[in-house]
Order: structure tokens, then sequence, then C-alpha cells
């Protein structure tokens, strides 16, 4: 792993990246972002499926065998009336760990097999049985807005952050060198000065080189269901969600969003190491 006071370069984690067990967006095994993290020196990584734990073993596995702090965590589009937002959410300890899967369970039951469904009120005001996950104890959230989010827009969804992950939320800031990336840094950094909540750099990964671009049009064509030539706008306009170098990470972003990432890192200590199997007590007199 990379140490930034010796090559000079900032200090990293990645904190949104999915695999392909994100079905269809994802072009990338686990393995493979978690050893392309440690060669480019990141401090961490999280693998955030969306609404998915299914790639965190192999993930696991492979940051075992190459010494990389691995973040368990996932992400969420929650639906609302406006058009919904992306939530990361990782895990800090094991019983984070487990209010995720639950959370995953709610999404995922509610509506038919390969969807999902999560909103804002679930977890402010979570349905019967999952009271416990009302603001997601133990668990770290990021709101990462749309590219191109209006100022209006972002504050409302950012005074709904601050009420349901109090201390717990930052605001993401993803800058793919797409049209109006100036014009969004500003609005996401504007907003979150206004309500004090602090900006962190995210990737929005989904493949660890960029060579994987063609993979990955051919993923968004079959979800698509067009042929690839009649996907225009919906496939991505370069490769920039891959794993980038941490010099060309620190000539894009401000510092401050790099260091955040490597903050948010350090709490999130949870392994899955430490799920082993519990013998149940026997059901009998004693002797």
């Amino acid at each position: 792993m990379g140490d930034s006071r010796r090559d000079n370069l900032p200090g990293y984690a990645e904190l949104q990246c999915v695999s392909n067990f994100t079905f269809l967006r994802g072009a990338s095994h686990p393995h493979e972002l978690v050893e392309r993290a440690t060669a480019l020196g990141y401090t961490a990584l999280a693998l955030t499926d969306e609404c998915s734990l299914a790639g965190i073993v192999r993930a696991h596995q492979a940051a075992r065998e190459c010494g990389l702090h691995l973040i368990v965590g996932s992400q969420f589009r929650l639906a609302d009336e406006k058009g919904g937002f992306s939530l990361i959410l990782l895990a800090v300890n094991r019983n984070g760990y487990g209010n995720l899967c639950e959370l995953i369970t709610l999404a995922r039951t509610r509506v038919e097999k390969g969807a999902y469904l999560l909103t804002q009120q679930d977890l402010i005001d979570p349905p019967a049985g999952y009271a416990h996950l009302r603001a997601m104890p133990d668990c770290l959230a990021i709101l990462v807005p749309k590219h191109g989010v209006e100022a209006d827009a972002l504050r409302e969804q950012a005074q709904w952050l601050q009420h349901a992950f109090p201390q717990r939320a930052w605001l993401g800031l993803t800058l793919l060198l797409h049209a109006q990336d100036e014009r969004h840094r500003s609005v996401v950094e504007q907003v979150a000065a206004a309500c004090a909540w602090p900006v962190v750099a995210t990737g929005d990964v989904c493949m660890h080189v960029r060579s994987r671009k063609p993979l990955q049009d051919t993923l968004t064509a079959v979800r698509l269901c067009k042929p690839l030539q009649k996907c225009g706008f919906a496939l991505a306009p370069n490769a920039e969600q891959h794993l980038r170098a941490r010099l060309r990470l620190g000539n894009l972003y401000p510092a401050h969003a790099l260091a955040e990432t490597v903050r948010i890192a350090g709490p999130c200590r949870f392994s899955l190491d430490e799920l082993r199997y519990e013998y149940p007590d026997e059901l009998v007199p004693p002797g």
C-alpha cells in the first residue's frame, strides 16, 4: 500500500465502487478492483455494490492477500417524487454490517426479483419490524447528488440528510470530466457550506482500468435492451469511472475532499473475519 507522506501524492480511499455483482453495470471482478487499488497506493477501498453485498466475500479474500483496508458498504437509489438520489452506506462495525444486511433485505423483498425499492421515509420511520434501522446505527452515509443538480434541490436533499444521519453524513463530489463539472462542484460546495456538511470525493467507479470501457458500454446496451449504436447518451461519455491514479485525482479534486476520504475510512474497521459460527445454546437441563 502506498504512503502519501513518502511519495508526496494525496492519500485517497475510494468510497463508491461497484463490481460485476452490480449486474449489467459493473465491468470488473471484486479481486481486480482490490488489486488495482492496492497497486495505486489507495488507503482503502469500499465495495459498494448497488443494494447488494454479494461481491464482498471475494473482495475480502483479495484484500486479505493484498493487505488492503476493505470497507463493507452498499449504495442505493432512493425513490421520491423528484427523481431520487444516490446514498452510500458504509458499515463501521459488526452491528452496522447487520443493519446494512437487513436494509438490503427490506428493499429487495418488497418488489419483484431483480429490483429493489427504498425511500427516504424508510430511513426516518422504517416499517413495522424494522424500527431498529431508523437512521441506520453504526453506518456512515454519503449523499451523492446527480451531476447538474440544482442548488435548491440539493439543499432540500441535504436537509433530509441532516435529519436522517446527524453527525454521520457527507456530501459526495464526483468529477468525471463531464461538461459543467465546475458548476457542479460549485453547487455541491455551496450547499455543503450552508448546511455545515463536509464534502468528500467519490469516483462512481464501475471498472478497475479504463480499458474496460467497451465492456461497460456493452453491459449498458444489454441492460437497456438496445443495440450498442442506438444507446446514445445512455453510454458514459468517457472512461473516467475507473480507479484513477492519485496524481490525477489530486489535479481534479480539492485537497479537503480527498483528505475526507481517508478520514471516513478510518473508523470503518468491520471485517468479515469477525463473523464466526456461534454454536446455539443447548435446550436441555443442566447436566
